[in-house]
């Protein structure tokens, strides 16, 4: 498994190869494909930054595309340049679903729900580590647990509420122990003060966890509870079920069915030019074999893979284009296609009509928040 010192290093090299190296000369075309792209991505030394720098360089090297790497440490760093089109494509996590849904930062006059569409996103996993003295196995065995909860990390907290779902649970039936960061949080359970924390496997810490008296468990989802999944995806839509082999307390031969979700999301406006958008996705897929040897994960970029809903904002129409022309798109992906632009539509409405009234009552901050929740959540009854 890749280690942080190894992240860095390659991170560093790739990022400092693509600023650097003069264009070489392409050994193909595709009709489309700009000579020149910028990419808004996570900080140097994250997975993202990586991923995109292997398959930037793989571009480079495959076509002579020249790609600038645009790194932020924060959500809005990442999506506001999008928004604005000084880059072409931003490389996502779950601030894609919070700008298309308008919540949290982008519960805000100047925000709302935004207008994204992607084109393709790695498969990942989250689910809650606990543990393992703590007996914590499965979703209903969280309930009136010490929970580590970091207030402000909302891509973590987002992602607990299915898991809580999946049982029947609210974050009323866990004991929530207050930590400052999602670091803070892990070490709650290495102390001895939290029985659990929404996790990614690869997490560094859960390393030292795995390692001490405590032991480590992963919550599973069982992928064959169709009331669960249902429940689940109530809660957000995003998530499916994925079998993980890598990370903390987990191997080949000792996997967990923990819940996926995607990161990053290769994400584009939703009137991003057609022909760049399957040229970039005919480009993804062409040069797999230049990238998907950088890490363990870089495989899960197949476009059979990566391709596939579900995501946190529908499909770009000319990604579902090239996926339908390679036989990788399907009724059920069709189906779910609409299901999320009705979804996109329904929001966006629901925010044009209450933006006048919200402007004329100078709401802001958690007064503006609690009003758009409520006429989210009832544009979204109404799709049901």
């Amino acid at each position: 498994m890749l280690t942080r010192r190894g992240t860095l290093a390659l991170a560093g090299g790739l990022g400092a190869g693509l600023l650097a190296r003069p264009a070489i000369a392409q050994t193909r075309t595709i009709p489309g494909l700009p000579g020149t792209m910028v990419w808004s991505v996570y900080d140097v030394g994250s997975t993202g930054y990586v991923e995109a720098s292997a398959i930037a360089d793989a571009f480079g090297r495959a076509f002579g595309t020249r790609v600038r790497l645009q790194p932020s440490g924060t959500s809005i760093g990442r999506i506001l340049p999008l928004k604005q089109k000084r880059v072409s494509h931003g490389w996502l996590a779950n601030e894609l679903y919070f700008a298309m849904e308008g919540i949290y930062e982008y519960a805000a006059l100047d925000w709302g729900p935004q207008d994204f569409r992607t084109l393709a996103g790695r498969k990942n996993s989250f689910s809650v580590v606990a543990t393992k003295e703590s007996g914590i196995t499965k979703p209903a065995d969280l309930k009136g647990k010490r929970m580590a909860y970091a207030p402000a990390n909302s891509s973590v907290n987002i992602k607990v509420e299915p898991i809580l779902a999946f049982a029947g649970l609210t974050w009323n039936d866990v004991q929530l122990v207050q930590v400052p960061s999602y670091g803070a949080s892990l070490r709650a359970l290495i102390e001895g003060r939290a029985d659990c924390a929404g996790a990614a496997p690869a997490a560094a810490a859960l390393r030292e966890l795995e390692a001490s008296p405590r032991g480590i468990s992963w919550v599973q989802l069982d992928p064959n509870n169709a009331e669960g999944w249902a429940a689940a995806k109530r809660a957000v839509p995003f998530v499916e079920p994925f079998q993980e082999p890598i990370g903390a307390g987990l191997s080949e031969a000792n996997p967990a069915w923990l819940m996926g979700y995607r990161y990053p999301m290769i994400t584009v406006p939703a009137d991003a030019p057609g022909e760049e958008v399957y040229a970039l996705m005919k480009a993804l897929a062409e040069t797999f074999d230049l990238y998907k040897g950088v890490n363990p994960i870089m495989p899960r970029w197949e476009m059979a893979l990566a391709g596939t809903p579900p995501m946190d904002a529908a499909f770009h129409d000319d990604a579902v284009r090239y996926l339908r022309e390679v036989g990788q798109w399907t009724a059920e992906h069709q189906s779910w296609q609409d299901t999320m632009l009705k979804r996109h539509r329904a929001l966006q409405k629901a925010w044009a009509e209450f933006l006048p009234d919200a402007r004329g009552r100078n709401l802001s901050g958690d007064d503006l928040a609690a009003a758009w929740g409520e006429r989210r959540a009832a544009a979204l009854a109404a799709l049901s």
